[in-house]
């Protein structure tokens, strides 16, 4: 069975086979979300990311064991535009979105914990950039579940503060 839910939540804090990480292209430990997840995972994380061909593309995604992060099993760093630099990279959005769901599949994993991906720092002048990574994310999980009918996933995105819940949850309010 298959699941989409938006949640009130740090994607780092909740229980699930693995976390995404709104990542750098170089993999390196940054602020928000991606500071959390390497604070949590411990030292061994970096040395795992210094094993990628970096820099990585928009859209891309790979994974690493969670180490020290006992709420899930793996962690999934995909690289998410930032719309700064490309203004409608809209795409590459959805990319990092359905790429990190293809990684999950790879690795037999069913359950996974996004943030909003590109929503902040790289979210530019987009007028909503947490309601168009909500519909990115969205648009991917359903692409996924049309192209691989027979595995089944549980989706979370996670809204870090109220104002982002209340916005991503608009985004798909009549969906």
């Amino acid at each position: 069975m298959n699941k989409f839910q938006i949640v009130h939540s740090s994607c780092a804090e909740l229980n699930a086979d693995v976390v995404v990480n709104a990542a750098n292209p170089y993999l390196l430990r940054g602020g928000g979300i991606c500071g959390v997840i390497f604070s949590k995972a411990g030292a061994e994380l970096e040395l795992a990311c210094q094993k990628y061909n970096t820099p990585l593309k928009d859209g891309e995604a790979v994974i690493t064991p969670s180490y020290e992060m006992k709420n899930v099993k793996a962690i999934i760093h995909a690289i998410g535009p930032n719309f700064w630099i490309t203004p409608t990279a809209f795409e590459k959005l959805y990319d990092a979105y359905y790429n990190s769901l293809c990684v999950l599949k790879e690795n037999k994993y069913h359950s996974i914990s996004f943030p909003l991906i590109s929503s902040s720092i790289y979210g530019g002048d987009l007028e909503n950039p947490v309601g168009e990574s909500t519909k990115q994310a969205y648009r991917a999980y359903q692409s996924f579940i049309h192209d691989y009918p027979e595995y089944g996933i549980e989706m979370y995105l996670c809204a870090y503060t109220s104002l982002e819940y209340h916005l991503a949850k608009g985004e798909l309010e009549y969906v």
